[in-house]
């Protein structure tokens, strides 16, 4: 692929190639790497709809019912006359209820009823019980890195082709049984589906989306960085394109000189004292909380290429991102003690595919004595440092580069395993050295 300097002439030539190789290629299976806010469901209702047109039977496969909902509703945006069969399960609340308006999506729990539409969407989970006579001609499946290599071996009968989208930079798939004695082997079950792909199709064509039209110029080339070294991307703004002010005047304090940071940057990292503390640090969930609150206090405005007019910064476009689920649940409490309502605090493993305007981040390795594996794993620092628009805020302890330079990587290197990016202590690094650059010091 020649160079484009423009990023939306960069994008288009690149879903070109896609979907020529997919509507006209000869192979089985199609590749798509696509970094945050990149238009990854933009490329598959597309895809979705260039195949239905071409008359080709397609099958969808998400990760979850929200992948689902999301993407049925988008088709049926985009083509309200499609005939779109939303194949659910047996549960009592099984998809969203907004799908009922919707006149041309057909749901039923069995697939023999959904025989003869132009497109099918439902989960893996579900697609692994369907039994099909003939199978589609065309599969999706949509959040390829998510999706474990086993849930692919139980629905690969069902289709001739596919396309393969997904996020390399992800969370790896959950798995609740440890997957050591696989490790390293091209068929292990706990691997992503793409990953389980490529090593035993390594002809199969490979593309990236070059292009996120949600992280601006700020973030950009951090993220691709220190997680996507061998899929790298740009901003399709510029600096100049987007830009976040307040009404009210700073007062002063930590959590207002580090929202001054951030507006100015896009980054900005609120640093308590050095100490080691309960994963729910008190102090760092309530400075958490203190940030969200003098964001919503201050009036916020967010401007940007899709509006010349500022858009105010609601609790809506706000997002607190933590590493664990208690984490989460105190600052939902320090939150509401404040008064405030409507901001997303969620994990990491839940806020991944989200956007918003601003987030608000509980470092993963604050006040802790150790850097466990799963505090340093790749994929959970780039969700929760990839879901902005404008500004990300980080609140930790200090001396997180010296815990990190006390346990370096011992993780053992398995042979045979894909490597897409650089392993949580390097990455770690690289975002705590930007960071650095925009460091507000602050005794609670």
């Amino acid at each position: 692929m020649t160079t484009v300097l423009d990023p939306g002439a960069a994008a288009a030539e690149a879903t070109d190639a896609i979907l020529h190789d997919t509507l006209h290629g000869s192979h089985r299976g199609v590749v798509v790497d696509s970094p945050p806010g990149a238009g990854k469901s933009t490329l598959v209702v597309r895809a979705a709809l260039e195949l239905a047109d071409a008359g080709r039977p397609l099958m969808i496969v998400a990760q979850t019912n929200a992948q689902v909902d999301d993407l049925v509703v988008r088709l049926a945006e985009k083509s309200p006359q499609l005939p779109v069969g939303r194949l659910h399960s047996s549960d009592a609340d099984p998809y969203d209820k907004a799908l009922d308006e919707l006149p041309h999506v057909r749901k039923s729990a069995k697939a023999a009823d959904l025989a003869g539409l132009p497109v099918v969407i439902s989960t893996a989970a579900k697609w692994a019980h369907v039994k099909a006579d003939e199978p589609w001609r065309h599969a999706i499946v949509d959040e390829a890195y998510q999706m474990r290599s086993d849930s692919l071996l139980a629905v690969a009968g069902l289709f001739e082709r596919a396309l393969f989208v997904g996020d390399p930079g992800q969370l790896d798939p959950f798995s609740i049984v440890g997957s050591e004695q696989w490790a390293g082997l091209s068929y292990d079950p706990s691997a992503s589906a793409v990953t389980t792909l490529l090593a035993h199709n390594p002809e199969l064509p490979q593309h990236r989306l070059p292009v996120s039209w949600r992280l601006p110029a700020s973030a950009a080339p951090l993220v691709s960085d220190a997680f996507y070294p061998y899929t790298p991307f740009r901003s399709g703004t510029d600096h100049d394109d987007r830009r976040l002010s307040f009404a009210v005047p700073s007062d002063g304090s930590g959590p207002d000189r580090v929202i001054d940071a951030a507006a100015e940057s896009g980054w900005g990292l609120l640093e308590l004292p050095a100490r080691h503390t309960p994963r729910t640090d008190p102090e760092a969930v309530r400075a958490v909380a203190t940030v969200v609150r003098r964001l919503l206090d201050r009036e916020g405005a967010a401007t940007s290429e899709r509006s010349p007019a500022p858009a105010p910064l609601t609790a809506g476009r706000i997002a607190v991102g933590t590493a664990h689920r208690d984490q989460a649940a105190a600052v939902r409490a320090a939150l509401a003690e404040l008064g405030v309502a409507g901001v997303t605090v969620d994990t990491a493993n839940r806020l991944q595919g989200m956007e918003f305007d601003v987030t608000v981040i509980l470092h993963p390795l604050s006040g802790r004595p150790d850097a466990t594996a799963f505090h340093l794993e790749t994929g959970r620092l780039c969700v929760l440092t990839s879901r902005h628009r404008h500004a990300c805020i980080v609140v930790c302890r200090a001396g997180v580069d010296a815990l990190l330079d006390d346990y370096p990587s011992t993780e053992p290197v398995q042979l045979g395993t894909l490597v897409k990016f650089p392993d949580g202590w390097e990455a770690n690094h690289a975002v705590l050295a930007r960071l650095a650059q925009h460091r507000v010091n602050w005794q609670p």
